[in-house]
């Protein structure tokens, strides 16, 4: 074959190859615009926006649907998504959305969902007890997605970011009503299917609690993946100077959750009524864990207060008095500390520790349940205090551990109005004391006797029922200490005593 043939030969296969090239790629750029033009048709139609509801329905929980969407190319807008829910989740409204669908996740069978944003986003919880909480499965919505044109078009989102601007959520709790308002959220797909990282940004949020009513949030960072949020570090202040440190998880599908953290810098006066504000000064700081492993939520951890000072105390004023010393009138705490757990509405602080170097020690347990007062203590004082209360550094009180006198307290009654064991035995050993030597004469009387009594015993007598009352005076405003420290009402003025009335003498017999 002539080497021109073998050239024209060549020519023409090369121009079929070109040409087939050609072909193939007006194929391509037509089935493309076929394609888009499938998925156009679509995406517009009201099968997709029921898809996307449904979808979105499902992952909360919840019945609700879109407002039409407005299209522009492959972005849309809605103006909101609205949705009721009869389990935790109640309502859901949604205002402001806007989306980018992705066509490059068709092969995976999914639609890629990616720059979302919502404007803003209100929700309503209702998580108090199961018994105020209908126990009937969410039924699946209503909103149910026509059919789509073709089989093999996706029917599963993949988020690819998600901006949530401006978000409002109302709780109801056992406790209460919580509310967090004003709080960010950025969302980002991170390795594995379904798996989600967010970053929190500001907020406020509003607690039941009347200790701790408001808290800020500053940031949180939390993962999502199979059901479960892992909390890898938040961030939070209230009051002035405090702030709170905290992570954990918690299990969607169970209801389980574990958090941890502590909190630093709150001052007394921030967790105080305005009277007692005054009173106690100090630093507090706590550790915590707060969690749900079995069917009730517990919370618990360890409380210390640096730098403690009481003053102003009517009780320090008295053991002043009593002690002839000033050194009660400011009482510098050297330890002020406690263990504590809460469950269900009952606080147990245990280990707890009230104390100033050389002068009182106090430590023991109390339970607060219902605002109900069960306080089991040992109580210190020093040598010298009540030594003009006859009968309270012998009977009642008895030589301890840090060179203290010391005696078994049990506090009851309630928050408002707290009682306790002391000021009986007080009473009662000064009392005896009292006919065992007469303050004031120094004589002594036998008990249970019918011992002829002389002139000046009424004043002696009236004399000890004046200490006697002046140390239920002291006891009795000593009991309140506790209760409001821990937000019960300041202690009100003991009511005066009765005036002490003078022993009648028996009339002499008439002589006949």
């Amino acid at each position: 074959m002539s080497r021109r043939k073998r050239k024209r030969q060549g020519t023409a296969s090369g121009g079929w190859f070109s040409r087939a090239a050609v072909t193939l790629l007006i194929l391509a750029v037509v089935g493309s615009g076929v394609l888009y033009a499938i998925l156009g048709q679509y995406l517009h139609s009201e099968g997709f926006r029921k898809l996307l509801s449904s979808e979105v329905s499902k992952v909360a929980k919840v019945d609700g649907s879109f407002s039409p969407f407005r299209w522009e190319g492959l972005a849309v807008d809605t103006d909101h998504f609205d949705a009721t829910g009869h389990g935790m989740i109640r309502s859901i409204r949604a205002e402001g959305l806007h989306t980018e669908i992705g066509l490059s996740g068709i092969t995976r069978g999914v639609w890629e969902i990616r720059d979302s944003n919502i404007r803003r986003i209100e929700i309503d919880i209702d998580a108090r007890h199961p018994e105020s909480t209908p126990t009937t499965e969410t039924p699946a919505p209503s909103s149910k997605p026509s059919a789509p044109t073709h089989s093999w078009l996706p029917k599963e989102f993949e988020v690819q970011g998600l901006d949530l601007r401006d978000i409002l959520i109302r709780a109801k709790l056992a406790e209460g009503d919580l509310t967090a308002s004003g709080i960010q959220v950025r969302v980002d797909p991170t390795g594995g299917k379904n798996a989600y990282k967010a970053t929190v940004d500001g907020g406020t949020i509003r607690l039941p609690s009347k200790i701790l009513p408001v808290v800020h949030l500053n940031r949180a960072r939390a993962r999502y993946q199979n059901d479960e949020i892992f909390v890898t570090d938040a961030t939070a202040s209230m009051f002035e100077n405090g702030r709170i440190n905290a992570s954990g998880e918690w299990n969607l599908a169970t209801k389980r959750f574990a958090f941890e953290g502590d909190a630093t810098g709150i001052r007394c006066e921030d967790l105080l009524n305005e009277s007692w504000a005054k009173r106690l000064t100090g630093t507090v700081s706590s550790s915590f864990t707060l969690d749900r492993l079995t069917d009730k939520t517990v919370a618990r951890g360890s409380l210390n207060i640096e730098n403690g000072v009481l003053t102003a105390l009517p009780l320090l004023d008295s053991l002043a008095a009593y002690a002839d010393t000033r050194r009660f009138r400011i009482l510098n705490l050297n330890q002020a500390r406690t263990d504590w757990r809460y469950s269900q509405g009952e606080i147990t602080l245990t280990d707890l520790v009230l104390s100033s170097e050389g002068l009182v020690h106090l430590e023991g347990t109390l339970i607060i349940k219902n605002k109900q007062l069960d306080g089991r203590f040992r109580l210190g004082l020093a040598p010298g205090t009540l030594a003009s209360i006859p009968g309270a550094e012998t009977d009642v009180f008895i030589p301890g551990e840090r060179g203290l006198l010391w005696t078994p307290l049990h506090i009851t009654g309630t928050l408002d109005d707290p009682k306790e064991d002391l000021t009986d035995r007080l009473i009662a050993a000064a009392g005896m004391r009292m006919f065992d030597v007469l303050p004031e004469t120094g004589e002594k009387v036998l008990k249970f006797t019918q011992g002829v009594i002389q002139d000046n015993a009424p004043k002696a007598i009236e004399t000890g029922v004046e200490v006697i009352e002046k140390t239920t005076d002291v006891v009795r405003e000593a009991s309140g200490i506790l209760g409001n420290l821990i937000g019960g009402q300041s202690p009100p003025p003991p009511a005066p005593a009765p005036a002490p009335q003078p022993p009648q003498q028996e009339k002499p017999a008439q002589q006949d």
